[in-house]
């Protein structure tokens, strides 16, 4: 269970980043809620997936998801470019936190 709430609070990071940057300095309403309510909950879920998953590798899982993710929406939604580079980059940012997982069964 430790590991679905710190796939989701990870999710979540992406949500409260995006919202970060949409809500232009908390000038916007909307944006600025859905950054707070995002970041209560990843915070949240990280506090309490730590309570089983070592703190380098729970930390690790959460912020390499939330960057993953926002990288993706910023392809998606146009506002940075997609390359291959990038991807390249992303999937070994992803396997090498895939990898930290697996050290750690292993120990």
């Amino acid at each position: 269970m430790s590991w679905v709430i710190l796939i989701v609070s990870g999710a979540l990071e992406a949500v409260w980043a995006t919202a970060l940057g949409k809500s232009e300095g908390f000038t916007k309403l909307w944006p600025s809620l859905l950054f707070v309510g995002a970041l209560a909950l990843s915070m949240g879920g990280l506090a309490w997936a730590m309570r089983d998953i070592p703190i380098g590798t729970a930390y690790a899982v959460w912020v390499g998801i939330g960057a993953s993710l926002t990288v993706v929406w910023s392809m998606i939604t146009g506002d940075t470019d997609v390359s291959w580079v990038k991807i390249a980059l992303l999937l070994g940012l992803i396997g090498c936190i895939a990898g930290l997982k697996l050290v750690d069964d292993v120990h």
